[in-house]
């Protein structure tokens, strides 16, 4: 009896944990998001707790004694509510959410999660999603050493104790973009209070004085059983090499040698050199983010006191519950960063040239779109039949530009039995006959394993290295939509011949060099070749033009994908074949595994030139408002390339797939190219605030005002007629029927100045201003009026400007887009 009882109790027990097994695998990361307010927001009312929000849209004192003893009261309440409904175990609290909304996250079932959704105090209950990164030169690009940091006593001050906060994946600190040196020390920025984390490994801390914090955060991506030690780093160490990257260009040290493969391509350089880096981990190698963790990141940088902060990350997917893009908790946690006076800038997507691509939707958010700036690198093949293939490769030429034998992989094979390793894409040596490759020019084909990250140029260069040959030609004989072929450092002469006709005209060379046996065997190899110089950098006038993967408008505001009325993305910054720091231990770009900087493209490399550029606005006008910045910064842009003509944006042509050119329009740049020397100067700003921002939410059709209130605290007891009339820096109307008229109101920041109010339109609508002219005394305000008229239905939109020209030489203009129906 005993032995069955025992075996009684042991199935049991199994059963048990199979059945707690099988919960834990149901249980998902839930954000939760309560009724009382946060500290942003909260002005008293709970017995016991002073109001913490500021009257104004400023930073909140997160040391007062009012701010920790609310917070500290709204995480017991979490803690409360989770313990009066469920047992201990059964559940996970991740994160409390106190400054920006008042919420939490917790790994828990779904049937737990439905007695949430009821409980007293609970407004919404979000299924945690995830997100991605969207993924040298531009300073000289943009005037910054010319025309901008002299104004701010040189490079040496450009930035100075102003903090840019980065969620992203992390940092490696000992980059020499990030290094502190003797003469060059940092005195303590008061004003922030982040922590710095030390690395586990070595035992140091990870801040530096350049790099004032440093956290991570990962519990949302542990619970999900996503978080991979070894690869992902439980510290903010980059793995991945994005995050690294982008702190580089926004605030990277000046002057520092770009040089690879014994070569050196330049200096890099941040925006704002000086300033201050701050980092949030919540990016990682293999799986993105989750945005429990990206929202405990932004809650603790606003926290710890960043005066920007920069996003180079955006939503995998619509958010399950919430219909309005404006209103998802990622847009609403980013709403109270900017209530709290922080610049927000955010990558606007890679998903172009597609229209209603954009991922960052909101007007308190500065979205940024990519530009290829004026350098271009272009390498040539040169075959023995006197043809020339252009093609791309950052690679010396072959020696003293004589030719070489080109021998091909597949003919170069040890034996049959490897064709298994897809030797085409000449990823291993050891499957090649070094006889037969040594002193030649290896040529390889480009296959569907570079596109997905499997075969890397880098190791194509390597293999070709090891081999002995004098260098590589890879041939690219089909290519998938939207495949980029930036230029790829390599130590030894290689080029990618990336257009599809011309690599045929190099394999049908080849074959017809080539005599074989009847069996296929090559008698002889007698094609030839060489490889020409592709270090040097070309400029190009046509420059600025916008990159294809770069997100399209119009913007919508809801997952229906209904067309909002505001304008995105906002502006266009460099984003394409940008030189940043990189991890060695990097594995977000498999071309430049090892490397201590990388060339890469994204609007995540276009929007940390917004936030460095914003840090030295905010440097020089330290009380703007974020609204201000971002106004400076979208007024004062151009839509001129510099060569005079219209910006020109990158385009596949009708159903192919080949690119063009096309005449951009704001759809693609917003307001245009940055132009940092005219945004410290703007003349007059659209401001704009908390409240501004309300009445646009509630005034938006199709969005509950039940739902704003979950997510603001607030009621809608102020509209402003039409969401058109936000006092945004652009202008956007979805549904013109007969005559619209919206207002703007201006703040001079600059002396008394005179302005001639004019405007243009396409044919198909009639575009007014009123008045024609305005005189502001310094700070003084005044509103103007834009009336819009539909003359013809075209079916698509029209495009205009409004331009306001100074008195003394400040020149304003904002971009106007409207749709005119007949009713």
């Amino acid at each position: 009896m005993a032995t069955v009882k025992m075996k009684g109790i042991t199935f049991g027990l199994l059963v048990v944990v199979l059945l707690a097994h099988l919960a834990s695998l149901k249980a998902e990361i839930y954000i939760v998001t309560l009724e009382e307010d946060p500290v942003v927001s909260y002005r008293g009312g709970v017995l016991g707790f002073e109001a913490t929000a500021s009257e104004t849209d400023e930073k909140v004192d997160v040391t007062s004694e009012a701010v920790i003893s609310y917070a500290h009261h709204l995480e017991k309440r979490h803690d409360m509510l989770l313990g009066l409904l469920f047992k201990g175990g059964t559940y996970t609290k991740l994160y409390s959410y106190r400054h920006l909304i008042n919420g939490f996250a917790v790994h828990t079932s779904p049937e737990q999660v439905e007695t949430l959704r009821r409980a007293p105090g609970v407004k919404s209950v979000e299924r945690d999603w995830k997100v991605k990164k969207l993924t040298t030169h531009t300073p000289e690009f943009l005037g910054l050493p010319t025309e901008v940091w002299p104004t701010g006593g040189g490079h040496d001050k450009a930035g100075e104790d102003i903090v840019i906060g980065f969620v992203d994946s992390g940092i490696y600190p000992e980059h020499p973009s990030f290094a502190v040196h003797d003469a060059e020390r940092y005195g303590p920025v008061p004003k922030y209070r982040g922590k710095c984390e030390v690395d586990p490994v070595t035992k140091r801390s990870f801040c530096n004085g350049k790099i004032v914090g440093a956290q991570h955060f990962a519990k949302a991506a542990i619970a999900a059983g996503a978080f991979n030690p070894s690869v992902d780093y439980a510290s903010p160490l980059d793995g991945d090499g994005h995050g690294s990257h982008t702190a580089s260009i926004a605030a990277g040290n000046n002057g520092i040698p770009v040089r690879m493969h014994r070569y050196e391509f330049g200096k890099a350089s941040g925006m704002a050199p000086r300033a201050r880096i701050a980092v949030y981990k919540a990016l990682y190698p293999l799986f993105g983010g989750f945005v429990a963790d990206v929202m405990a990141a932004i809650d603790q940088a606003v926290h710890d006191g960043v005066d920007i902060l920069n996003l180079s990350v955006g939503p995998n997917s619509p958010p399950a519950a919430t219909k309005s893009t404006f209103l998802n908790p990622f847009d609403a946690v980013l709403l109270s960063a900017v209530r709290a006076g922080i610049f927000v800038a955010q990558a606007a997507g890679n998903g172009g040239p597609f229209p209603k691509t954009i991922l960052s939707y909101s007007p308190w958010i500065t979205s940024v779109a990519a530009a290829i700036d004026d350098r271009r690198y272009k390498n040539h093949f040169f075959l023995g039949n006197g043809k020339v293939l252009a093609g791309t490769g950052l690679s010396p030429a072959t020696h003293f530009n004589r030719s070489y034998t080109l021998v091909s992989a597949n003919d170069v094979l040890l034996d049959s039995s490897v064709v298994r390793f897809s030797p085409s894409d000449c990823q291993r040596p050891e499957v090649l006959n070094r006889r037969l490759v040594e002193g030649k020019i290896l040529l390889c084909g480009y296959s569907f394993n570079f596109v997905v990250g499997s075969a890397s140029i880098k190791k194509v260069s390597e293999t070709a290295k090891s081999l002995g040959a004098v260098g590589f030609v890879l041939a690219v004989e089909s290519v998938t939509p939207g495949t980029k072929f930036d230029p790829v450092p390599s130590s030894i002469p290689g080029i990618v011949v990336t257009d599809v006709s011309k690599s045929l005209e190099l394999i049908n060379y080849y074959n017809a060099s080539t005599p074989r046996d009847w069996t296929g065997r090559v008698k002889s190899f007698e094609a030839k070749g060489r490889i020409g110089n592709g270090l040097r950098a070309i400029l190009h006038k046509s420059a600025p033009q916008v990159a294809l993967f770069s997100a399209r408008g119009p913007n919508i505001k809801d997952y229906s994908f209904r067309e909002a009325d505001l304008l995105k993305p906002d502006i266009l910054a460099p984003g394409s074949l940008i030189w940043g720091a990189w991890a060695p231990n990097g594995t977000d770009e498999p071309n430049y595994a090892g490397e201590g900087f990388a060339m890469i493209s994204g609007t995540s490399m276009a929007a940390p030139h917004i936030a460095g550029i914003a840090a030295l606005i905010k440097q020089k006008h330290p009380t703007w408002s974020p609204a201000a910045i971002k106004s400076a910064l979208m007024t004062t842009t151009t839509t001129i390339n510099r060569a005079g003509g219209p910006l020109q944006a990158q385009q596949y042509t009708g159903s192919s797939e080949e690119m063009t050119l096309v005449t951009a329009t704001p759809f693609d740049y917003g307001s245009g190219h940055v132009d940092p020397r005219a945004a410290l100067d703007p003349g007059l700003i659209f401001d704009a605030g908390y409240s501004d921002y309300l009445g646009f939410l509630c005034t938006t059709p199709g969005i509950n005002p039940h739902e704003i209130r979950n997510y603001t605290r607030s009621p809608c007891n102020f509209t402003m007629g039409h969401p058109s009339n936000l006092n945004t820096p652009s202008i956007a109307i979805s549904h013109l029927v007969r005559t619209q008229t919206v207002t703007r109101t201006v703040t001079n920041v600059a002396e008394e100045e005179t302005y001639t109010i004019t405007a243009r339109m396409e044919p198909s609508i009639a575009i007014e201003v009123n008045p024609p002219a305005m005189t502001l005394l310094p700070g003084a305000s005044r509103k103007f009026s834009v009336s819009l008229t539909v003359r013809s239905v075209t079916g698509s939109y029209s495009f205009g400007q409004v331009f306001l020209k100074g008195s003394r030489g400040h020149k304003v203009k904002i971009p106007v887009v409207a749709k005119g129906y007949k009713r």
